[in-house]
């Protein structure tokens, strides 16, 4: 169904998108900085003066971005609990 594929996707402006109240703790020029240089999602153009970011786009760079900080590796987390700790 075609509604599906269009309304799967919502738009976000860069309000909503850094710091403080987004979830992306940088300034405007370093955001505008990782646009020019392909590091975060290119904006689209709706009106004159209005400049949104696709809500799927933002989503995968935060997922990217916490992966980068938090990797993935069970061999380094802790034990769940004492039991599992090794006596020697």
């Amino acid at each position: 169904m075609i509604s599906e594929h269009v309304f799967n996707d919502g738009f976000v402006r860069l309000s909503s998108i850094l710091g403080p109240d987004g979830p992306i703790p940088i300034s405007r020029s370093s955001w505008w900085q990782g646009v020019r240089d392909g590091r975060f999602p290119a904006p689209l153009k709706i009106g004159p003066r209005t400049t949104v970011w696709r809500v799927s786009e933002v989503s995968a760079l935060i997922d990217q971005l916490q992966d980068e900080i938090v990797p993935h590796n069970d061999q380094n987390s802790p034990p769940a609990n004492s039991s599992e700790l090794k006596e020697g």
